[in-house]
């Protein structure tokens, strides 16, 4: 077997994708067919943990500006994400996957607390681990909770299940020439406000080297596909550093007050000038370049000597 891409992946999937047609909040056909992707990506050999939205029972942010206080709104939010954590674990677990789910809001009676180290064990023997009620504090959303989670398991990529196939210029159910990347940055994101997952999950995936999947989890057999990277998705992921290449300074390069005489010769203000415009050439620290000059000199004295 083809060793995967990512190991240890985390999988967000909103609260919505467990809703059904007929308007259940939780359907259980519709979470058996997500529990089956599940168990085909696990079957080809990926660790994974799971993060699942509320919003399909109810939405703390949304609550709030109806008048409910924001802090307990989120909590009721939280107390969502359980039940759906703990639809999913039943899902799994009646198609013979083992499951725990662990919750930032300790509830023994009902799951495990969240234990980063239980957790990681639970991965090595192969278990999937659902983690439940976001961070544990209000004023944060799931999407945060999924990327601090991804951060402590030290999963190599975050994959979001949503209803699109991944990020658009524009909401594509509203702008028909909306176009979709294939990757792009998280100063993209952020910059461009895309509506991906919040800033906080982008900040922390980007601090963590995360890349951040994003794919359509309600069409058949997505995850496998996208795992295997034949699947339609976007990638959000570190821009790539330019690579420094040697060639020779010119005038053109220097301060408008630099420049080199008939001789080649420069005064000491304007060698000082020129290795200081050099070094910001070169992405090097301020003081490198004279430092190295210094003990090349150093070097060809002691020779002389």
């Amino acid at each position: 077997m083809t060793p995967p891409r990512f190991k240890r992946i985390l999988l967000k999937l909103s609260g919505e994708v467990l809703m059904g047609e007929g308007g259940l909040a939780i359907d259980p056909v519709v979470t058996a067919r997500v529990a089956g992707e599940i168990a085909d990506a696990r079957a080809k050999g990926y660790e994974l943990c799971i993060v699942v939205g509320g919003g399909n029972i109810f939405r703390g942010l949304s609550a709030a500006a109806k008048g409910i206080e924001r802090a307990t709104a989120d909590y009721m939010g939280m107390l969502a994400t359980v039940m759906n954590a703990l639809a999913v674990q039943n899902a799994l677990e009646q198609i013979g996957i083992d499951t725990r789910v662990q919750s930032a809001i300790p509830m023994q009676s009902v799951c495990e607390p969240f234990i980063r180290r239980r957790a990681e064990r639970h991965l090595e023997k192969g278990r999937v681990v659902i983690f439940a009620a976001g961070v544990g504090s209000p004023f944060f959303t799931t999407d945060s909770g999924a990327a601090l989670r991804a951060a402590e398991m030290k999963c190599d990529a975050l994959f979001k299940g949503t209803s699109v196939d991944g990020v658009y210029d524009a909401d594509p159910k509203k702008v028909a020439t909306a176009r979709r990347y294939e990757t792009v940055s998280y100063s993209r994101v952020l910059s461009d406000n895309l509506k991906v997952m919040d800033a906080s999950a982008i900040a922390l995936c980007r601090d963590n080297n995360i890349p951040i999947v994003v794919f359509n989890i309600r069409e058949h057999g997505n995850l496998a596909a996208v795992l295997a990277g034949d699947g339609v998705s976007t990638v959000v992921q570190a821009e790539e550093a330019p690579v420094a290449q040697n060639r020779r300074i010119t005038d053109s390069d220097l301060p408008a007050d630099v420049h080199v005489d008939a001789n080649g010769e420069h005064t000491t203000a304007q060698q000082e000038e020129i290795i200081r415009a050099t070094e910001q050439i070169l992405g090097m620290a301020p003081g490198a370049l004279s430092a190295q000059l210094a003990a090349s000199r150093a070097n060809n004295v002691e020779k002389e000597d």
